[in-house]
């Protein structure tokens, strides 16, 4: 029990132990990287090695601090809590008056991106200025144990209003305390936060530990594993959730999007297929993004003539090949593009399916087949 269950990334645990070791804790971390790679289960990891009653740079998980701080590793749970406690029917000033705060130790606190509702959550559950200033107030108590640890998961979904009062924390952090921000990028959170914080990036894993772990934690066998590992690109936490077929269809589905804008023509169609990925409430927008971005990675490298493409979508390797004789570079890099203008524009309620329909027609128009046409 410690540290040393935890698979990947030695270099930020062996950099975390360092600093617990010399007494030496930042009053603020920012760990980055993609969905489901171990942000926040490092994060609730230091939470117990910061205040373990027996260790200092690790935790021994039998202290009764330990086994109460381990149970955040299920934030579901105490989130379903949380809001049933508030009540179905809170109006907006309940909300922030009785801000969801996950807690079971009083010396560490989970902060998640608040839903609301349990049985009608929002669309994009966000982190909520009550949330903050609880963090606010409750970060310069002295602790019972040796330190205070808040970790803020979702740091990214937090308005820039909400940031700058979170950024007054910093502007004077309190000496007891640590913060943790978890969040998919640096560049999804104000300047000014980031330059406060100690920033570690979390890589994805190799397949091959991707793999190990699913034949420790689950119970699949052989291919499905091996298909689950691929399809999660590096990331446990994804591979172990995944429903592999619906995955696999998913990621057709957005690369048959992508070869009939690249035909240029069957706007119909094109916009049926548009449709119908819009309509997909069982995966954020965001993550349906990542799926194409994931496709023209691959293409990019194709169409660069790339010796000996690492491709992401390995399972689609023909089909991307056959697209990538239809398609050129500067298409792809205008597809990039396309896609990051949308991501932007979904984040300020931008109507998804009018800016993929938009997108996907813009791209239609100027691929390079469509053009020898005319």
């Amino acid at each position: 029990m410690g540290f040393a269950d935890f698979l990947g990334n030695e270099r930020i645990v062996s950099a975390l132990r360092g600093a617990l070791r010399a007494q030496r804790v930042p009053h603020a971390l920012l760990f980055t990287g993609a969905s489901g790679v171990g942000k926040y289960t490092l994060a609730r990891m230091f939470a117990q090695a910061a205040t373990c009653e027996r260790l200092k740079d690790d935790f021994c998980g039998e202290c009764a601090t330990c086994q109460r701080v381990a149970l955040l590793a299920d934030p579901l749970a105490l989130v379903e809590q949380g809001l049933a406690e508030r009540g179905e029917s809170a109006d907006a000033a309940a909300v922030e008056r009785m801000p969801l705060i996950l807690q079971t130790h009083p010396d560490v606190w989970a902060l998640v991106p608040d839903p609301v509702r349990l049985k009608t959550p929002v669309v994009r559950p966000m982190l909520r200025v009550g949330q903050i200033r609880a963090v606010q107030r409750a970060a310069y108590f002295q602790p019972m144990g040796r330190r205070r640890v808040f970790i803020l998961d979702g740091a990214d979904t937090m308005r820039w209003d909400v940031a700058n009062v979170f950024l007054k924390i910093l502007e004077e952090p309190p000496p007891s305390a640590t913060l943790i921000l978890i969040a998919p990028s640096p560049y999804s959170l104000l300047p000014t936060i980031v330059s406060r914080c100690m920033q570690f990036h979390f890589a994805p894993l190799p397949q091959g530990d991707v793999e190990r772990i699913l034949k420790e934690k689950t119970g699949r066998k052989g291919a499905e594993i091996a298909l689950a590992a691929q399809l999660a690109e590096g990331s446990p936490g994804t591979a172990m959730e995944m429903d592999v077929e619906t995955t696999a269809q998913r990621r057709k589905d957005a690369l048959r999007i992508l070869s009939r804008a690249a035909a240029g023509q069957g706007f119909a169609q094109l916009f049926a297929d548009t449709a119908a990925l819009a309509k997909d409430r069982e995966i954020s927008f965001d993550l349906q993004l990542d799926i194409f971005y994931g496709l023209l990675t691959d293409l990019l490298e194709l169409t660069a003539k790339v010796q000996s493409p690492s491709l992401r979508n390995k399972p689609l390797a023909r089909e991307l090949e056959t697209l990538s004789k239809t398609v050129d570079v500067d298409w792809v890099m205008r597809a990039i593009a396309g896609f990051d203008e949308l991501h932007a524009g979904a984040r300020r309620n931008l109507n998804k399916q009018l800016g993929l329909d938009a997108l996907t027609a813009s791209l239609a128009v100027s691929a390079p087949r469509a053009n020898s046409r005319g």
